[in-house]
């Protein structure tokens, strides 16, 4: 077994699942892609370390523990059209993808967005659609989404913009609140004008820019 395939393992094993994440899809979907794939050669070593990995000014990863818990809240299926927020390098975005039917992906660096391009090509991943915008404020889209996942980092509140874009029954993985204890939460859709919300661990994870 390689070093990465070894590092791989021990994050599933010794990460992944000992913080409740045993949904078999979400599992899988880390075995399959490779995350140092999508980390610059300069943190390869670090790509299943526990820890948010700073890969562009303004940039980071999310902790595997993290992204695992997020995919498995978001209760995805093969039939959803899923909004990501926070490109960044593509890891999430390639797992959102080969859980799902498609996946419009958001970024607010232009590089960012050209790199995840190039590497979720080179995977022959052809579910997505990447575009770089300024700001959520800048977010009005006619299409709704059966689940939002808001990797860039946190929020000090949920954008109203957010929320409107969830179908019916729709699900949004966000990060919420201010350093040192912030809340990761489910927001689900249950009405037109009615949105409940869950919070499902605390977290620390970097602003977003």
């Amino acid at each position: 077994m390689s070093d990465f395939a070894q590092a791989k393992f021990n994050m599933i094993e010794q990460q992944i699942r000992p913080w409740e994440v045993l949904d078999p899809k979400v599992l899988d979907v880390f075995n399959r892609i490779d995350r140092d794939f999508f980390v610059p050669e300069e943190l390869r070593g670090l790509a299943y370390a526990d820890c948010s990995l700073p890969v562009l000014e303004n940039e980071s990863m999310l902790p595997p523990t993290v992204e695992g818990r997020l995919l498995q809240a978001l209760q995805l299926k093969s039939s959803d059209c899923v909004l990501e927020i926070g490109t960044c390098y593509g890891y999430l975005t390639a797992c959102l993808a080969s859980m799902t039917d498609q996946v419009t992906s958001i970024d607010f660096n232009a590089e960012a967005t050209r790199i995840a391009a190039e590497k979720i090509a080179q995977l022959g991943i052809d579910n997505v659609e990447l575009q770089t915008m300024q700001s959520l404020d800048d977010l009005t889209l006619s299409d709704r989404f059966d689940a939002i996942a808001v990797s860039a980092g946190s929020l000090t509140a949920v954008p109203q913009n957010l929320k409107d874009a969830l179908a019916m029954g729709g699900r949004l993985f966000v990060v919420t609140g201010r350093s040192p204890v912030k809340h990761a939460c489910l927001i689900q859709r249950v009405k037109q004008n009615e949105w409940t919300t869950e919070i499902l661990f605390e977290t620390d994870i970097p602003d977003l820019m």
